[in-house]
């Protein structure tokens, strides 16, 4: 895995995370609890099969079992980043918790500075800013939290940055250190498991039609199983605040879908943010590929 192939496999994991939003505003009856419960079950169904195929049962069963405290870490950020999303956007506007979500590359590059005590080259503290500019312009105007669930909303969002921040300094850490790492990946169908197990009981009694299952089943396939296994392969190649930042255009494409998909067109503000925040990984990741172009990395 080299840094260029992982960072434009980041750029497709982010472009099939940006769907989440779009198509939670297309379900008929399911809500809430019941949502997040029914993305998650289908994300574990399709882990379980695209894993046990992978690996096979028994393997896949020993790398569970053997994976120690750090697989079960992941695991939990995992869960985490799976439930409160989708909570949050039941809670506020899909705006406020993209919003919130663009603390990631802050939270991630403090969390490698303290944890791993990496120095972070000036580029990207540079880009972490800029992005972070163009998000808050983007929504500035959208953003308003009013009353009611907002407040919760976007508290209850924080926990995907921190999640993801915590994840993504782990695993810099296991793929970067002087031991091996173990097979990370189960951690992901784990975490999905949690959160199923989790929001099952708030769930009942279930609401959602056919026309809800079929979508939220393409959710967990497509827009949260394999991505996320991506996103883990592609730790081996990037650093854990490139990955953080790269993540960043979710927000970006996440605008484009509710364009196409709800309708939403995005005024000047969005416009201008949305270059802002493009131009920024643009700088980042070239000056990244200047350095070290081809070079693998530890896999």
């Amino acid at each position: 895995m080299t840094h260029r192939r992982g960072a434009w496999l980041m750029v497709l994991c982010t472009l099939m995370w940006s769907t989440a939003g779009v198509v939670s505003r297309w379900l008929d009856s399911a809500h809430g609890f019941e949502i997040t419960f029914w993305r998650s079950f289908f994300c574990a169904l399709t882990l379980l099969a695209v894993l046990g195929t992978l690996r096979g049962p028994a393997a896949l069963w020993q790398s569970v079992r053997g994976g120690g405290r750090a697989l079960w870490v992941s695991a939990l950020c995992w869960a985490v980043m799976f439930t409160a999303f989708m909570l949050a956007l039941a809670l506020t506007t899909v705006a406020n918790v993209l919003v919130t979500m663009a603390l990631g590359p802050l939270f991630t590059a403090l969390a490698a500075r303290v944890a791993l005590g990496h120095r972070l080259p000036l580029r990207t503290w540079g880009a972490i800013v800029a992005a972070g500019i163009g998000i808050g312009w983007r929504f500035g105007q959208q953003a308003g939290l009013g009353g009611g669930t907002h407040w919760v909303g976007v508290l209850v969002a924080l926990a995907v940055p921190i999640g993801g921040a915590t994840n993504w300094t782990l695993m810099q850490h296991l793929h970067h250190g002087d031991d091996e790492p173990g097979d990370m990946l189960p951690a992901v169908l784990l975490g999905a498991l949690m959160s199923a197990l989790v929001t099952l009981p708030l769930a009942l009694p279930f609401a959602a039609t056919a026309h809800d299952l079929g979508w939220l089943a393409l959710l967990g396939a497509l827009q949260l199983g394999i991505p996320c296994l991506l996103a883990m392969t592609i730790t081996r190649a990037l650093k854990a605040p490139e990955i953080s930042l790269l993540a960043l255009l979710e927000v970006v494409f996440g605008v484009l879908w509710a364009w196409l998909g709800a309708g939403e067109a995005p005024g000047p503000a969005v416009l201008g943010g949305g270059l802002l925040v493009l131009l920024a990984l643009a700088a980042n990741e070239l000056l990244g590929l200047r350095g070290a172009p081809t070079r693998a990395l530890k896999a």
